[in-house]
């Protein structure tokens, strides 16, 4: 791999509503790294792919660069759409759409918020030209001009609801959303990451606690850190969103740091985390019993692309052992 392309890597982390159908999800990561007639896409890999039974629920870890990463991720939504029906879908985790989320983050050094903004608002605009029906809300640098991030997105439109009706919503591209489809958040952002640590309970309201402590809005919460407890194979699973933050704000030279152009970020660490929840949940008189870090932290996602890209390693997910936490 040339360091050019390295410069202006792009990284999605598509979350489609699908886990219990493993030959689906495998279909759409083949989507992302095929051409529509055949033949494999040259610089493109998907990294990872995490699925959570309970869940029902998948993240394909795509990276390619600015210059072809819509069209990646546009053929990997297509092959979703035409095969997860939310009207049939059940899961523990919150969702809208057939495909749910598509972030856009920014590896390289040559490449900006701004452009993966514009990237993201057309992919929206392309993907309900591609499958009619489908419809999409802009969030951060795509949600043009007021930025409002994924999560006060997704509180407006009733994502945390359970069963909550799409119907009702208006999106800002593409028709009302239909049952078959749903909803798909699309946005850029520096990095964000998934980090969930599992609490030996079956008390959802006391993970509800213990994740309002570390939430960023909570007086002594972890800036970043956006999180929900939800019931998972008879336990709670603190599940949180890592946003990263400008440094040096928060965190001093103890938090992991990376650079979007000129401008440096930082992210809370797992470790952080993981103790923080340990500590409240042993206060509840709770152990924890373990956290998973679904995919990789911004510095080790470039990495790995790189050499993923330089080897030409398309299908990267199949090369690590077991799943990737």
């Amino acid at each position: 791999m040339t360091s050019a392309l390295g410069r202006r890597l792009v990284a999605c982390l598509l979350n489609i509503s699908e886990a219990r159908e493993r030959d689906v999800v495998e279909k759409v990561a083949q989507a992302a790294i095929s051409h529509q007639h055949g033949g494999r896409r040259k610089g493109v890999t998907v990294l990872n792919i995490f699925s959570d039974h309970d869940y029902n629920r998948s993240v394909l870890t795509i990276v390619a660069g600015i210059e072809l990463i819509g069209e990646v991720v546009l053929s990997a939504s297509e092959r979703a759409f035409s095969l997860i029906d939310m009207t049939v879908h059940e899961g523990i985790h919150p969702c809208m759409g057939a495909v749910d989320l598509v972030p856009f983050y920014p590896l390289g050094e040559e490449v900006s918020l701004e452009d993966c903004g514009k990237e993201a608002r057309a992919v929206g605009t392309a993907l309900t030209e591609r499958v009619p029906g489908t419809s999409a809300f802009f969030f951060s640098w795509a949600d043009i001009p007021l930025h409002r991030g994924l999560a006060h997105r997704r509180k407006e439109l009733g994502w945390f609801r359970k069963g909550s009706n799409t119907a009702t919503v208006r999106p800002d591209v593409g028709p009302p959303p239909i049952r078959r489809y749903g909803l798909t958040g699309i946005g850029a952002s520096p990095y964000v990451m998934n980090c969930n640590v599992t609490i030996d309970t079956q008390d959802v309201s006391l993970g509800r606690d213990v994740a309002a402590a570390i939430r960023e809005s909570s007086p002594g919460g972890i800036p970043g850190v956006q999180v929900m407890a939800l019931p998972h194979e008879g336990t709670v699973e603190i599940a949180c969103n890592v946003e990263s933050v400008p440094a040096p704000a928060v965190g001093g030279e103890s938090w992991p740091a990376f650079r979007v152009g000129e401008q440096k970020f930082c992210h809370a660490p797992a470790s952080l985390i993981t103790t923080r929840v340990a500590e409240l949940a042993r206060c509840q008189g709770v152990t924890t019993q373990g956290a998973a870090l679904v995919g990789f932290t911004p510095l080790e996602c470039k990495r790995l692309a790189e050499r993923a890209l330089s080897q030409d390693i398309g299908e990267f997910w199949k090369e690590l052992h077991g799943v990737r936490m």
